[in-house]
């Protein structure tokens, strides 16, 4: 104690030696400048990421929307809120309290930012649409995006079955690879976790082969717990070499959404066309979501041949492994839509 007390006067001394020189070395430390009230007018600060409060605080003072960089470090360490500062970009105004810019930094109101949310199943026409109608990105340079540059795994055949349906956050200044690299990266982490390049071989399946059986099951809709039964029909029909006379694969060769598929779809001249072609389509038609994947790599067990969404409105889907079944089943579909 005495050791301290010996300190502080010492300090104190200093400090009165120094007089006006030392207040005024310390002044902004103690009582940096400082705006009153919520400021006017509207300036848009970017919040790099990784920056520390100071670096937030004299990119603000730049801006003119804090006094000092100071002020903003001090209000954020009373407050201990550093780790909840984000970084992006967002409108605040100039002339601002250094408390009234943090509460403004710390509202997602005032985060400048566009929200996309892509659904599982979309074909790449409608994600690139979606994206172009919510992200304010060009469809043309969704369209011309160099595919090499988006990051996707060396298995893919393309962007089709890989940009992950999932809600994505689009900045100010954010291009068309950034967001479609962004979609890769979800997909790869997707991936990832779900073990697709190690247990693809455990169905006999190449990892793309993986994400095409994914898109199929996700085309074909139903609840969640029928993408098992799903997959293991079609495991079940490529085992018996038997084709896959999947609907979703003639509306994907003719760009078209319907339930109905008549005769004529079945015929039409596509490798997509499962009806009039063995095997797989020659890669995915649709982006699958990560319970679709899994499906793909965990079939259920059965020995169901063939599956009828019979009611599209309440998706209940049927399985069997009779062919009668399957007509009979077919029958309650047309029915269900109203065919005759």
């Amino acid at each position: 104690m005495r050791k301290v007390g010996l300190l502080s006067a010492g300090l104190l001394a200093g400090v009165l030696a120094l007089g006006g020189g030392a207040i005024a070395v310390l002044k902004p430390y103690l009582s940096p400048d400082d705006f009153d009230g919520p400021g006017s007018g509207a300036v848009t600060v970017r919040i790099a990421p990784g920056s520390s409060a100071e670096a937030i605080g004299s990119a603000l003072a730049d801006a003119g929307v804090v006094a000092s960089a100071r002020s903003f470090v001090n209000v954020t360490e009373d407050r201990a809120v550093s780790d909840r500062l984000r970084p992006g970009h967002y409108r605040l105004r100039k002339g601002m309290a250094a408390g009234a810019a943090l509460d403004l930094l710390l509202s997602p109101a005032a985060r400048i930012v566009r929200r996309v949310t892509v659904p599982e199943g979309m074909r790449l026409p409608e994600v690139f649409n979606r994206l172009s109608k919510h992200a304010g990105l060009s469809l043309q340079a969704l369209k011309s995006v160099d595919k090499a540059l988006v990051g996707l795994p060396e298995y893919a055949n393309g962007l089709e079955g890989f940009l992950f349906p999932a809600t994505y956050e689009v900045e100010p200044g954010d291009t068309a690879v950034d967001v479609l690299a962004a979609m890769a990266e979800r997909f790869a982490a997707a991936a990832r976790h779900v073990g697709l390049e190690e247990q693809a071989p455990r169905v006999n399946l190449t990892p793309l082969q993986v994400v095409t059986v994914a898109s199929l099951i996700q085309a074909e809709g139903g609840t969640d717990a029928d993408y098992p039964k799903i997959s293991r029909v079609i495991y079940n029909r490529l085992a018996r070499n038997m084709p896959l006379e999947i609907d979703s694969t003639v509306l994907y060769a003719q760009n078209r959404r319907t339930l109905k598929v008549t005769e004529r779809d079945t015929k039409v001249d596509s490798p997509y066309n499962t009806y009039r072609h063995k095997g797989l389509p020659p890669g995915p038609i649709a982006n699958p979501g990560e319970k679709a994947l899994m499906a793909a790599l965990n079939p259920a067990e059965g020995d169901w041949r063939w599956f009828v969404t019979t009611d599209p409105a309440h998706r209940i889907t049927k399985f069997t492994s009779k062919e009668s079944e399957f007509v009979r089943y077919r029958e309650e579909l047309n029915k269900n839509l109203g065919a005759s």
